[in-house]
């Protein structure tokens, strides 16, 4: 089939905003400060640069953007994964004034949602946020916070329809104008959420590194940061970091890909786990020109915060099905899909990850030598074939990668073994 891609200009959402400066991550000790790479330097000329880029930004999608067909490119796209069931009938009860100013690079609606306490960052008019609230129940909660307030407005006024078509007896939602890098002035209090998502707004934050220490601090331990962004090939020229189109179009703020491994060490999260990936092309000639060779990928990650203990084990676990959705297979990213009775062999790493977040009731798990039930399909687990890199995943035909179960080696599944 060849490679996914995304075809011509950009679609980021008219929910962006946020922005300040930032600096740059196994779960050892992390480095010394030397050892890592400066995103941002703390000065007051690029204090004021910040903010004249968050200025431009909220110009972009507050004032030039009204809806999707605005977008001058396409450097955001679609998850590509197919979207289960339960989560397209939620996003068709989305209020059509909502739908229409989306410009979200993926979808960030993760699995394992009910009861849970959701934080968005970069809400915008709240698409993400509605679909979630019916999806976490009246028992979960979901905030949306945005800098744009036009966009905040849009997204308020819709409560009560959305309440009433749900059948909710009160709002499970909420809606804050306030920036993502400092969501303590918003309120946001420490530990106070089960997961945080982020539709591809980061990119458009210069301080990635406090809005990663953001979402870290608000995060119960367990927790888990689910989001689709922009990552390019290599660190960017000064010229596309300062052209404002580019910015605003989410290129010009992308991280370098490797760079999200060293923010997540630094701050304490596992390592980035890698869900989906599609390469982005550029069809407008002087756009091209700036960009010279940099190429650009939309990539889902998963990062969770998860207890500091010794080096985890590796494991044999069994999904016991049931998570709503995904009953009966559940892909947890672009390197384990888990089917419903069979033994896989993980490594100590996702081993933690399974054992200490919403999913562990999902999972029966042993270290190695304990041994399980026996199951109609077992796997061997092998580290060394583990896909980090979004640009690989998203050059592989199909994005096939992401959908191989364990039981199933072969082709691009080549790393599991069957027994």
């Amino acid at each position: 089939m060849g490679p996914q891609r995304a075809q011509v200009g950009l679609r980021c959402e008219v929910r962006r905003s946020h922005f300040s400066g930032a600096s740059g991550w196994n779960r050892t000790p992390p480095p010394t400060p030397l050892d890592l790479p400066t995103f941002n330097s703390f000065s007051p000329v690029a204090d004021l640069r910040n903010l004249e880029t968050l200025k431009d930004v909220q110009t972009y999608y507050g004032q030039v953007l009204s809806k999707t067909v605005d977008l001058k490119t396409n450097a955001c796209v679609t998850a590509a994964r197919p979207v289960p069931k339960h989560i397209r009938e939620a996003l068709q009860n989305v209020h059509e004034e909502v739908a229409l100013r989306y410009y979200g690079c993926g979808l960030v609606i993760p699995e394992c949602l009910e009861n849970c306490w959701i934080l968005d960052l970069g809400s915008g008019s709240g698409r993400d946020c509605y679909a979630l609230s019916q999806l976490v129940g009246e028992k979960g909660h979901v905030t949306g916070i945005d800098m744009t307030e036009s966009q905040v407005e849009v997204a308020k006024k819709h409560i009560v329809y959305h309440m009433e078509k749900y059948g909710f007896q009160a709002p499970n939602v909420t809606f804050i104008h306030g920036y993502i890098e400092k969501l303590g002035e918003a309120g946001i209090k420490n530990e106070s959420y089960d997961i945080v998502i982020s539709n591809c707004v980061i990119n458009l934050v210069p301080d990635k590194q406090r809005v990663l220490q953001e979402a870290y601090r608000v995060l119960k331990h367990g927790g888990e940061l689910y989001f689709s962004d922009v990552y390019a090939s290599f660190e960017m020229t000064e010229e596309i970091r300062t052209h404002k189109v580019l910015w605003g179009e989410c290129l010009g703020g992308a991280l370098y890909w490797k760079d999200l491994a060293i923010l997540a060490q630094k701050i304490g999260f596992c390592p980035p786990r890698l869900v989906t990936a599609n390469l982005i092309t550029i069809e407008n000639k002087e756009l091209e020109r700036v960009l010279g060779d940099c190429r650009f990928v939309s990539a889902t990650y998963r990062l969770f915060k998860l207890p500091k203990t010794g080096p985890a084990e590796r494991c044999q676990v069994i999904y016991k099905g049931g998570i709503t959705g995904h009953e009966k297979q559940l892909i947890f990213d672009a390197n384990f899909t888990f089917k419903e009775g069979d033994t896989v062999d993980v490594d100590g790493e996702t081993a933690a990850v399974l054992k200490n977040s919403r999913f562990a009731p999902a999972f029966l798990i042993r270290t190695i030598g304990e041994g399980l039930p026996p199951s109609g399909n077992c796997s061997a687990f092998k580290s060394k074939n583990i896909i980090t890199d979004p640009f690989q995943l998203a050059e592989e035909p199909n994005n096939t990668r992401s959908r191989c179960s364990p039981g199933n080696a072969g082709g691009c599944c080549a790393t599991m073994k069957t027994c």
